[in-house]
């Protein structure tokens, strides 16, 4: 909301331009407009050639550079980014410091929620994350982690950011409504380890081998098979994960409490970024071990039941197949799989998800998952595409909650439901409205009925 003695910048969105409010800026006593042409006004203009660029750089003055009095740590990937965050906030305050934490949950002062609102978005426009970064600065924060999005990336939402680390967990499809194709995905991914101090490169993944290769002078890598921090001797069961992570000083034995291979390479993410940080290593081991995990990531729903049921936030087609074949690999019975594919976004993964639950489930319901303005039945119907073939194991049931009280119907003792891609979302998106529903809520409910 604009008010007396704020410069208003005229961006161009995709469903709106703000040149259509340039009046009603002068009329709420804006001071000056930013603009990449030439446009009457009562008040000064400012013209550039890149307003996003030149609000970033007009926030990062206003707010005093809060990016280079604080250590800024940037976390980017297809999946990953919200649980590497996490981890690296409990690591920091294990060792006794303050931090920021910014991200697909909102923003947090060491544990507590701030209340800050992103607009549905993982990374804050370029002036709201120089506020927030400048405010925790005043609060005695020295450190900030931040999870940076592609759009972030593509959309200068941290033009002009001092990052000291630079995180790459994985690259997988998604977004190509937004990106178009892969190279376009793995280019804006690219950008922030432009802006990185130091590196930290998952080098099992395709494209971080690419980007290590691009940036090795300043780069450590991580993996399970050919990197400098290593996990191996890996042992899973449904409470986490045990292993050995090794370097050139010596093994160690590590802990965490969320199962699955791909806990594992969020461990050595933020176990790295810690020695980077110059934290002791028993400090960020015991942290590592002593997480409470991220709400819908792989979060285990208390509820009384012989069998599990677990949320997940994944909405992509390798989000989906590490979290079926983690489950997999600790049920002791069946992996029932809910999932569906949300509206007005990339539509060519659709099938493939279909395609991936027949394979690795015992048992697959296609749902509904924030259709937005599109139709659930022709989004379902884009998924059975893809399941149709590989499996007659599935049934489509629209309304979400009537697909959860299905699952939980056929659920026998050591089954595993598996619920994905809300996670951490209390909401369903029909048509432009944010309707409440919260998993854990329908989980109790329907189980305590």
């Amino acid at each position: 909301m604009i008010k007396s003695g704020d410069i208003f910048v005229c961006i161009k969105g995709f469903k709106d331009n703000g040149y259509r409010y340039i009046e009603k800026a002068e009329d709420r006593g804006a001071v000056a407009i930013v603009a990449d042409s030439i446009t009457y006004s009562k008040i000064p203009v400012i013209l550039c050639e890149n307003p996003r660029r030149k609000m970033a750089e007009l926030a990062k003055r206003i707010y005093k550079n809060p990016d280079e009095k604080m250590k800024l740590i940037g976390v980017t990937g297809t999946n990953g980014k919200t649980t590497v965050t996490h981890l690296i906030r409990d690591i920091l305050v294990e060792a006794g410091e303050k931090v920021a934490m910014i991200g697909t949950n909102g923003c947090y002062y060491n544990n507590q929620p701030t209340g800050e609102i992103f607009q549905n978005s993982t990374t804050p426009d370029s002036a709201q994350m120089y506020r927030i970064l400048n405010n925790m600065y005043e609060l005695g924060c020295k450190y900030a982690v931040c999870e940076v999005s592609s759009h972030a990336l593509v959309l200068d939402r941290v033009y002009g950011m001092d990052f000291d680390i630079g995180i790459f967990t994985n690259l997988t499809q998604e977004h190509l409504d937004f990106h178009k194709n892969m190279e376009n995905y793995f280019a804006a991914k690219e950008k922030l380890f432009k802006m990185s101090k130091n590196c930290i490169i998952n080098t099992d993944d395709e494209y971080g081998k690419r980007l290590y290769d691009k940036f090795k002078e300043k780069s450590k890598s991580i993996g399970r098979y050919d990197a400098e921090v290593l996990a191996k001797d890996i042992k899973y069961d449904i409470t986490g994960a045990e292993f050995i992570i090794s370097d050139k000083a010596k093994d160690r034995n590590a802990k965490i409490p969320i199962p699955g291979e791909f806990s594992v390479y969020n461990a050595l993410c933020a176990y790295a970024a810690g020695l980077a940080m110059g934290i002791d290593e028993g400090i960020i081991l015991k942290a590592l071990e002593n997480t409470k995990g991220v709400k819908g990531r792989c979060e285990r729903v208390e509820c009384d039941a012989e069998f599990s049921v677990v949320i997940d936030y994944a909405h992509t087609p390798d989000g989906l197949a590490k979290i079926i074949k983690t489950m997999k690999n600790v049920a002791k019975g069946r992996v029932i799989t809910l999932f569906g594919c949300g509206g007005n976004r990339d539509c060519t993964k659709r099938p493939m998800m279909g395609k991936i639950s027949g394979e690795l489930s015992d048992f697959s319901i296609i749902t509904s998952d924030n259709p937005r303005e599109e139709n659930p039945v022709k989004i379902i119907k884009d998924i059975e595409t893809g399941i149709r073939f590989v499996t007659d194991n599935y049934i489509t049931i629209i309304d979400r909650f009537e697909a959860i009280k299905y699952a939980i119907g056929m659920a026998k003792a050591n089954d595993v439901v598996l619920l994905a891609g809300k996670g951490h979302e209390d909401y369903i998106i029909k048509g432009t409205q944010k309707i409440h529903f919260d998993e854990r809520e329908a989980v109790r409910k329907i189980i305590n009925e």
